[in-house]
Protein backbone atom coordinates (compact mmCIF):
# COMPACT_ATOMS: atom_id res chain seq x y z
CA UNK A 1 0.00 0.00 0.00
CA UNK A 2 1.02 3.47 -0.45
CA UNK A 3 0.69 6.63 1.81
CA UNK A 4 -2.67 7.69 0.65
CA UNK A 5 -3.99 4.06 1.08
CA UNK A 6 -4.43 2.69 -2.56
CA UNK A 7 -2.68 -0.29 -3.74
CA UNK A 8 -0.36 -0.06 -6.55
CA UNK A 9 -2.92 -2.78 -8.56
CA UNK A 10 -5.81 -0.27 -7.72
CA UNK A 11 -4.49 2.72 -9.43
CA UNK A 12 -2.95 1.24 -11.98
CA UNK A 13 -6.24 -0.74 -12.99
CA UNK A 14 -8.40 2.66 -12.06
CA UNK A 15 -6.12 4.31 -15.04
CA UNK A 16 -7.02 1.70 -17.29
CA UNK A 17 -11.00 2.05 -16.85
CA UNK A 18 -10.30 5.72 -17.04
CA UNK A 19 -8.77 5.40 -20.44
CA UNK A 20 -9.62 2.03 -22.66
CA UNK A 21 -7.22 3.03 -25.25
CA UNK A 22 -3.89 5.22 -25.12
CA UNK A 23 -1.96 7.00 -27.69
CA UNK A 24 1.69 6.71 -27.56
CA UNK A 25 4.31 7.27 -30.60
CA UNK A 26 1.39 7.90 -33.03
CA UNK A 27 -0.20 4.94 -32.09
CA UNK A 28 -3.54 3.43 -30.46
CA UNK A 29 -3.12 0.87 -28.01
CA UNK A 30 -5.79 -1.67 -27.19
CA UNK A 31 -6.29 -2.33 -23.08
CA UNK A 32 -3.10 -4.08 -21.19
CA UNK A 33 -3.89 -7.46 -20.37
CA UNK A 34 -5.84 -7.30 -16.73
CA UNK A 35 -2.97 -8.06 -14.07
CA UNK A 36 -3.08 -12.28 -12.92
CA UNK A 37 -5.59 -12.62 -15.91
CA UNK A 38 -1.63 -14.34 -17.53
CA UNK A 39 0.00 -17.03 -15.74
CA UNK A 40 3.24 -18.49 -16.28
CA UNK A 41 3.75 -20.34 -19.93
CA UNK A 42 7.05 -21.79 -19.76
CA UNK A 43 9.12 -23.68 -17.10
CA UNK A 44 11.29 -21.03 -15.17
CA UNK A 45 14.88 -22.64 -14.35
CA UNK A 46 15.97 -22.43 -10.75
CA UNK A 47 18.34 -19.37 -10.50
CA UNK A 48 16.33 -17.38 -12.81
CA UNK A 49 17.32 -13.91 -12.58
CA UNK A 50 15.61 -10.51 -12.88
CA UNK A 51 18.24 -8.08 -14.36
CA UNK A 52 16.93 -5.00 -14.33
CA UNK A 53 14.28 -3.41 -11.72
CA UNK A 54 14.29 -0.85 -9.03
CA UNK A 55 13.41 -0.34 -5.76
CA UNK A 56 11.65 2.97 -4.56
CA UNK A 57 11.40 3.29 -1.15
CA UNK A 58 10.00 6.59 0.70
CA UNK A 59 12.88 6.30 3.69
CA UNK A 60 14.87 7.51 0.54
CA UNK A 61 13.51 10.94 -0.56
CA UNK A 62 14.11 11.59 -4.20
CA UNK A 63 15.87 14.30 -6.58
CA UNK A 64 13.80 17.67 -6.48
CA UNK A 65 12.18 17.99 -9.48
CA UNK A 66 12.71 14.58 -10.55
CA UNK A 67 9.92 13.16 -12.94
CA UNK A 68 9.70 9.54 -12.83
CA UNK A 69 8.77 9.45 -9.11
CA UNK A 70 6.39 6.07 -8.86
CA UNK A 71 4.62 5.23 -5.37
CA UNK A 72 7.00 3.16 -3.13
CA UNK A 73 7.95 0.08 -4.54
CA UNK A 74 10.03 -1.61 -1.77
CA UNK A 75 11.85 -5.18 -1.28
CA UNK A 76 8.64 -6.31 0.16
CA UNK A 77 6.61 -5.59 -3.21
CA UNK A 78 9.57 -6.75 -5.20
CA UNK A 79 9.66 -10.04 -3.19
CA UNK A 80 5.39 -11.10 -4.34
CA UNK A 81 6.51 -10.34 -8.22
CA UNK A 82 9.21 -12.65 -7.90
CA UNK A 83 7.07 -15.44 -6.49
CA UNK A 84 4.67 -14.73 -8.83
CA UNK A 85 7.14 -14.82 -12.17
CA UNK A 86 9.30 -17.65 -10.31
CA UNK A 87 12.31 -15.93 -11.17
CA UNK A 88 14.93 -15.97 -7.15
CA UNK A 89 17.86 -13.97 -8.31
CA UNK A 90 17.69 -10.44 -9.20
CA UNK A 91 19.64 -6.88 -10.34
CA UNK A 92 18.38 -3.95 -8.34
CA UNK A 93 19.31 -0.46 -10.74
CA UNK A 94 19.27 2.79 -9.22
CA UNK A 95 16.65 5.09 -10.65
CA UNK A 96 16.71 8.27 -12.01
CA UNK A 97 14.43 10.06 -9.46
CA UNK A 98 17.66 9.25 -7.06
CA UNK A 99 20.52 10.69 -8.86
CA UNK A 100 23.54 9.88 -7.43
CA UNK A 101 22.16 8.88 -4.33
CA UNK A 102 22.12 4.89 -3.23
CA UNK A 103 21.45 4.66 -0.39
CA UNK A 104 18.61 3.08 -1.14
CA UNK A 105 20.20 0.70 -3.21
CA UNK A 106 22.36 -0.56 -0.78
CA UNK A 107 19.83 -0.95 1.93
CA UNK A 108 17.61 -3.07 -0.73
CA UNK A 109 20.78 -5.21 -1.74
CA UNK A 110 21.17 -5.71 2.70
CA UNK A 111 17.38 -6.96 2.96
CA UNK A 112 17.84 -9.03 0.07
CA UNK A 113 21.17 -10.92 0.26
CA UNK A 114 23.66 -13.10 -2.02
CA UNK A 115 20.34 -13.36 -4.26
CA UNK A 116 20.92 -9.90 -5.22
CA UNK A 117 23.32 -7.82 -7.27
CA UNK A 118 23.56 -3.68 -7.10
CA UNK A 119 23.91 -1.15 -10.02
CA UNK A 120 24.79 1.84 -9.06
CA UNK A 121 24.68 5.45 -10.41
CA UNK A 122 27.69 7.79 -10.32
CA UNK A 123 29.91 10.73 -11.40
CA UNK A 124 33.32 11.46 -11.97
CA UNK A 125 33.75 13.11 -8.49
CA UNK A 126 33.44 9.19 -6.85
CA UNK A 127 35.64 8.03 -4.45
CA UNK A 128 37.47 4.97 -4.71
CA UNK A 129 36.58 4.07 -0.98
CA UNK A 130 32.95 4.45 -1.96
CA UNK A 131 33.52 2.71 -5.32
CA UNK A 132 35.12 -0.07 -2.59
CA UNK A 133 31.96 0.26 -0.15
CA UNK A 134 29.75 -0.43 -3.48
CA UNK A 135 31.58 -3.34 -4.43
CA UNK A 136 31.37 -4.89 -1.04
CA UNK A 137 27.75 -4.64 -0.85
CA UNK A 138 27.01 -6.30 -4.21
CA UNK A 139 27.77 -3.64 -6.77
CA UNK A 140 28.61 -5.25 -10.08
CA UNK A 141 28.72 -2.00 -12.75
CA UNK A 142 27.31 1.82 -13.14
CA UNK A 143 24.25 3.15 -15.09
CA UNK A 144 25.48 6.09 -17.31
CA UNK A 145 21.74 7.86 -17.80
CA UNK A 146 21.50 10.11 -20.76
CA UNK A 147 18.58 12.41 -21.31
CA UNK A 148 17.40 12.16 -17.70
CA UNK A 149 19.49 13.55 -14.24
CA UNK A 150 22.75 12.77 -16.78
CA UNK A 151 25.28 12.91 -13.91
CA UNK A 152 27.88 11.60 -16.34
CA UNK A 153 28.86 13.39 -19.40
CA UNK A 154 30.38 12.10 -22.50
CA UNK A 155 33.53 13.31 -22.11
CA UNK A 156 33.91 11.41 -19.00
CA UNK A 157 32.99 7.87 -20.22
CA UNK A 158 36.29 6.45 -20.81
CA UNK A 159 37.71 7.94 -18.09
CA UNK A 160 35.10 6.00 -15.84
CA UNK A 161 35.44 2.81 -17.24
CA UNK A 162 38.92 2.66 -16.30
CA UNK A 163 38.45 3.20 -12.63
CA UNK A 164 35.93 0.47 -12.55
CA UNK A 165 37.68 -2.23 -14.81
CA UNK A 166 39.65 -3.29 -11.45
CA UNK A 167 37.22 -4.10 -9.56
CA UNK A 168 35.29 -6.27 -12.85
CA UNK A 169 32.18 -3.66 -12.77
CA UNK A 170 30.32 -3.24 -16.37
CA UNK A 171 28.63 -0.71 -17.46
CA UNK A 172 25.12 -0.02 -18.42
CA UNK A 173 24.08 2.60 -20.57
CA UNK A 174 20.53 4.32 -20.68
CA UNK A 175 20.01 6.65 -24.02
CA UNK A 176 18.09 7.89 -26.83
CA UNK A 177 18.86 5.53 -29.97
CA UNK A 178 20.52 8.63 -31.67
CA UNK A 179 22.93 9.09 -29.38
CA UNK A 180 23.71 5.87 -28.77
CA UNK A 181 24.65 5.92 -32.74
CA UNK A 182 27.05 9.15 -32.04
CA UNK A 183 28.84 6.74 -29.16
CA UNK A 184 29.00 3.78 -30.66
CA UNK A 185 32.93 3.54 -31.78
CA UNK A 186 33.21 4.90 -28.30
CA UNK A 187 31.48 2.03 -26.37
CA UNK A 188 33.26 -1.11 -28.49
CA UNK A 189 36.69 0.79 -27.33
CA UNK A 190 35.30 0.64 -23.73
CA UNK A 191 37.80 -2.22 -21.16
CA UNK A 192 34.40 -2.99 -19.67
CA UNK A 193 32.02 -5.02 -20.92
CA UNK A 194 28.97 -2.53 -21.80
CA UNK A 195 25.32 -3.46 -21.07
CA UNK A 196 22.08 -1.61 -22.96
CA UNK A 197 19.28 -1.04 -21.49
CA UNK A 198 16.19 -1.68 -23.26
CA UNK A 199 16.83 -3.33 -26.25
CA UNK A 200 18.81 -0.36 -27.35
CA UNK A 201 15.34 1.72 -27.32
CA UNK A 202 15.42 1.29 -31.61
CA UNK A 203 13.32 3.63 -32.85
CA UNK A 204 10.00 1.97 -34.64
CA UNK A 205 8.85 1.17 -37.51
CA UNK A 206 12.61 1.95 -38.58
CA UNK A 207 13.59 -1.08 -36.70
CA UNK A 208 16.05 -3.29 -38.40
CA UNK A 209 16.88 -0.84 -40.42
CA UNK A 210 17.49 2.13 -38.13
CA UNK A 211 21.07 3.11 -37.61
CA UNK A 212 20.60 2.48 -33.75
CA UNK A 213 19.44 -0.95 -34.41
CA UNK A 214 22.69 -1.26 -36.55
CA UNK A 215 25.02 0.39 -33.64
CA UNK A 216 24.32 -1.87 -31.27
CA UNK A 217 24.68 -4.88 -34.04
CA UNK A 218 28.11 -3.63 -34.05
CA UNK A 219 28.65 -4.02 -30.50
CA UNK A 220 27.36 -7.32 -30.25
CA UNK A 221 29.34 -8.18 -32.76
CA UNK A 222 32.32 -6.99 -31.38
CA UNK A 223 31.80 -9.55 -28.42
CA UNK A 224 31.71 -7.01 -25.43
CA UNK A 225 28.66 -5.48 -25.61
CA UNK A 226 25.09 -6.95 -23.96
CA UNK A 227 21.65 -6.16 -24.69
CA UNK A 228 19.19 -6.62 -22.03
CA UNK A 229 15.23 -7.88 -23.24
CA UNK A 230 13.20 -5.41 -21.28
CA UNK A 231 11.27 -2.47 -21.71
CA UNK A 232 9.05 -4.54 -25.17
CA UNK A 233 6.18 -1.61 -24.08
CA UNK A 234 8.69 1.54 -24.30
CA UNK A 235 9.14 2.33 -27.96
CA UNK A 236 7.06 -0.01 -29.64
CA UNK A 237 4.39 1.37 -31.88
CA UNK A 238 2.25 -1.87 -32.28
CA UNK A 239 1.95 -2.46 -28.36
CA UNK A 240 0.30 -5.48 -25.85
CA UNK A 241 -0.09 -8.27 -25.64
CA UNK A 242 2.31 -9.50 -28.20
CA UNK A 243 4.31 -6.26 -29.14
CA UNK A 244 5.28 -7.21 -32.70
CA UNK A 245 7.73 -4.55 -33.81
CA UNK A 246 9.70 -4.54 -30.33
CA UNK A 247 9.57 -8.46 -30.36
CA UNK A 248 10.96 -8.75 -33.31
CA UNK A 249 14.16 -6.49 -32.66
CA UNK A 250 14.43 -9.08 -28.98
CA UNK A 251 14.79 -12.02 -31.22
CA UNK A 252 16.87 -10.56 -33.56
CA UNK A 253 19.94 -10.26 -30.70
CA UNK A 254 18.75 -13.82 -29.51
CA UNK A 255 19.64 -15.04 -32.72
CA UNK A 256 22.72 -12.86 -32.80
CA UNK A 257 24.22 -13.36 -29.74
CA UNK A 258 22.64 -15.73 -27.17
CA UNK A 259 25.33 -15.74 -24.92
CA UNK A 260 25.14 -12.08 -24.02
CA UNK A 261 21.43 -11.47 -23.84
CA UNK A 262 19.47 -10.94 -20.09
CA UNK A 263 16.08 -10.08 -19.22
CA UNK A 264 15.10 -7.90 -17.17
CA UNK A 265 11.06 -6.95 -15.95
CA UNK A 266 12.19 -3.21 -15.15
CA UNK A 267 9.68 -3.08 -12.59
CA UNK A 268 7.93 -1.07 -11.21
CA UNK A 269 7.91 0.85 -15.07
CA UNK A 270 8.35 4.25 -13.39
CA UNK A 271 7.96 5.72 -17.00
CA UNK A 272 4.80 3.90 -17.60
CA UNK A 273 3.89 5.30 -13.63
CA UNK A 274 4.40 9.03 -14.94
CA UNK A 275 2.21 8.24 -17.86
CA UNK A 276 5.21 8.11 -21.06
CA UNK A 277 3.63 4.51 -22.03
CA UNK A 278 0.48 2.69 -21.02
CA UNK A 279 1.55 0.15 -17.89
CA UNK A 280 2.30 -3.12 -18.99
CA UNK A 281 1.73 -6.61 -17.40
CA UNK A 282 4.61 -7.86 -15.31
CA UNK A 283 3.59 -11.85 -16.33
CA UNK A 284 2.81 -10.92 -19.96
CA UNK A 285 6.29 -9.25 -20.69
CA UNK A 286 7.82 -12.58 -18.99
CA UNK A 287 5.65 -14.90 -21.16
CA UNK A 288 7.26 -12.95 -24.35
CA UNK A 289 10.17 -14.84 -23.35
CA UNK A 290 8.61 -17.86 -24.52
CA UNK A 291 7.79 -16.40 -27.94
CA UNK A 292 11.14 -14.48 -28.36
CA UNK A 293 13.41 -17.93 -27.32
CA UNK A 294 11.00 -21.20 -28.03
CA UNK A 295 14.03 -23.11 -26.85
CA UNK A 296 14.29 -24.14 -23.16
CA UNK A 297 18.26 -24.52 -23.07
CA UNK A 298 18.40 -20.66 -24.50
CA UNK A 299 16.06 -19.66 -21.93
CA UNK A 300 18.01 -21.01 -19.18
CA UNK A 301 21.20 -19.22 -20.54
CA UNK A 302 19.16 -15.76 -20.66
CA UNK A 303 17.76 -16.15 -17.10
CA UNK A 304 20.69 -17.93 -15.58
CA UNK A 305 23.95 -18.69 -17.03
CA UNK A 306 24.40 -15.17 -18.76
CA UNK A 307 23.51 -13.54 -15.39
CA UNK A 308 26.19 -15.86 -13.53
CA UNK A 309 28.86 -14.43 -16.28
CA UNK A 310 27.77 -10.69 -16.50
CA UNK A 311 26.74 -9.93 -12.18
CA UNK A 312 28.84 -13.11 -10.75
CA UNK A 313 26.21 -15.32 -9.01
CA UNK A 314 27.51 -18.50 -8.14
CA UNK A 315 25.89 -21.39 -10.28
CA UNK A 316 26.06 -23.64 -7.24
CA UNK A 317 23.34 -21.07 -5.54
CA UNK A 318 20.59 -21.63 -8.24
CA UNK A 319 17.17 -22.07 -6.12
CA UNK A 320 14.16 -23.57 -7.46
CA UNK A 321 11.02 -21.00 -8.63
CA UNK A 322 8.28 -20.58 -6.46
CA UNK A 323 5.24 -22.38 -6.90
CA UNK A 324 3.50 -21.17 -10.15
CA UNK A 325 0.64 -18.36 -8.94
Amino acid sequence: MNNNGYSRRSVVLGMTALGMMSAINGAVWAKPIPENDAKRRFTVPSGACDCHHHIYDSRFPTLPGAKLTPPPATVTDYRALQRRLGTTRNVIVTPSAYGIDNRCLLDALAQMGAAARGIAVINSRVTDDELEKLNHAGVRGIRVLFGRTNPVQPSEIETLAQRIKGLGWQMQFYMPGAQLVNLSTTLRKLPTPVVLDHMGHIPQPQGENSAAYKAVRRLLDSGNGWVKLSGAYMDTRLGPPDYPDTSAIARSYITAAPERVVWGSNWPHPAAQAGETPMPDDMNLFNLLAEWAPSSTVREQILVRNPEVLFGFDAKDRQPPAKAV
